[in-house]
């Protein structure tokens, strides 16, 4: 499956289901993409589908339709249309023509369905933090876990990084990192895959990046895992849940370098490990 490119004025009818469901059930026109989050889907279509959905559920009565909603694309995705400058990065959509100029790295981003466009507080914070780790020249291998849109590992690769392995556990985050991927042609240094964090938290890696959130943080924080990576950069933690992980790295003999508060609720983390 491919995600087509949408526009700010596209219409999206969204039908959120109670149940798993697999993308080989939905040959059914005008369907754009399945969001699958904690035993809910919510199905995107260009167009109302109301009757092609009663007979999804006909076909599969374990699945329970619990709300549907009309709205833009731009409602659904926060009005990402022109470039946002962040650091030296210039995000831009695929049709927008804009060229870095100077020392500025310009990055093609279709953010699709999936969550990442750039403007999230933990998205900015952790841009900076991956600017920063690899100011020395020295991160040659990232790891980014929960890459969502794949933003942060195409931001690691265009800072330097020869091997970044991009994991997300949602198909369509997986393929969207691997459409802008694509549309970047960073092919032969960024490579996305489906899967879970905990089961490539412990491969090498010069900087690991998790913008992932604290329960599976915190899983994945261990003297095993840390001791394979150098610079770390941690983020989808709320004001509430950052102490924990702070005293967490302590007892891991990890050093907070930088910590980002944003003027909501959001903390994101850039540590290294001791020598």
């Amino acid at each position: 499956m491919r995600p087509q490119m949408l526009l700010p004025d596209n219409v999206l009818s969204i039908y959120c289901l109670k149940g798993e469901l697999t993308i080989s059930d939905l040959d059914i026109a005008g369907f754009i993409g399945n969001w699958e989050d904690d035993g809910y889907c919510f199905l995107f279509f260009r167009q109302p589908a109301d009757e092609a959905v009663e007979r999804l559920l006909g076909k599969h009565p374990g699945l329970i339709l619990e709300d549907q909603f009309t709205m833009t694309y731009r409602q659904w995705q926060g009005g990402f249309e022109g470039p946002l400058k962040i650091g030296r990065f210039i995000l831009s959509p695929p049709l927008l023509k804009k060229v870095a100029q100077g020392d500025e790295i310009g990055l093609k981003f279709d953010p699709g369905l999936v969550f990442g466009n750039g403007t999230h507080p933990t998205t900015l914070a952790c841009l900076t933090a991956i600017e920063i780790a690899c100011a020395g020249g020295k991160v040659e291998r990232m790891l980014d876990l929960g890459t969502g849109t794949g933003l942060l590992a195409l931001a690691g690769a265009s800072l330097g990084c020869r091997q970044v392995l991009a994991i997300d556990n949602n198909m369509l985050a997986a393929v969207t990192a691997s459409q802008n991927i694509r549309i970047n042609n960073l092919q032969q240094r960024v490579l996305a895959v489906n899967g879970l964090a905990q089961s490539f938290v412990d491969l090498p890696s010069d900087l690991l990046v998790a913008n992932i959130g604290y329960p599976v943080l915190k899983e994945l924080l261990t003297a095993e895992s840390v001791r394979h990576h150098h610079w770390l950069v941690l983020s989808g933690l709320h004001t509430s849940e950052v102490e924990n992980i702070l005293k967490l790295l302590e007892k891991l003999n990890v050093v907070v370098l930088k910590h980002w508060h944003s003027e909501t609720v959001w903390s994101t983390l850039l540590a290294i490990t001791a020598a």
